[in-house]
């Protein structure tokens, strides 16, 4: 679905996603904290701020192998699964890691990266609805 989008509709999905999680982010911090969580919500602030740093290493990821393309697309695609895997896998241990140090904020992270893949579904699900792509 996302494939048959034309080049420039994926670019104008991410900012609105950026920012809906933002805005979601910041509603989850207050509720968390209102709700007597500070470490939860914390864990949240952190969780949208991965979700967009993780977006940004891969928009910059991509733009450097367009960039420094010589060659064979397969190699330009182990070249992207290999950062991804290495992303996905920093992402991971963090995750881990404050689950065991401090649950709340193990979960509040969870709850943000959530919160950001959320987001991106609504505005992605918007534009393919808005180019009628079935």
């Amino acid at each position: 679905m996302l494939a048959d989008l034309e080049v420039g509709a994926l670019s104008r999905v991410l900012r609105p996603t950026m920012l809906m999680a933002i805005a979601l982010g910041v509603v989850g911090f207050v509720v968390a904290a209102l709700l007597s969580a500070p470490l939860a919500a914390v864990g949240i602030a952190v969780g949208v701020g991965l979700a967009i740093l993780n977006l940004r290493l891969l928009a910059a990821g991509v733009v450097k192998v367009q960039i420094d393309d010589r060659g064979d697309s397969k190699v330009i695609k182990r070249i992207l699964r290999t950062r991804s895997l290495l992303r996905l896998s920093v992402l991971t241990a963090i995750v881990i890691g404050a689950m065991l140090i401090k649950p709340a904020l193990g979960m509040g992270i969870v709850i943000g990266l959530v919160i950001f893949q959320l987001a991106f579904v609504v505005n992605a699900g918007r534009a393919v609805l808005r180019e009628g792509i079935s």
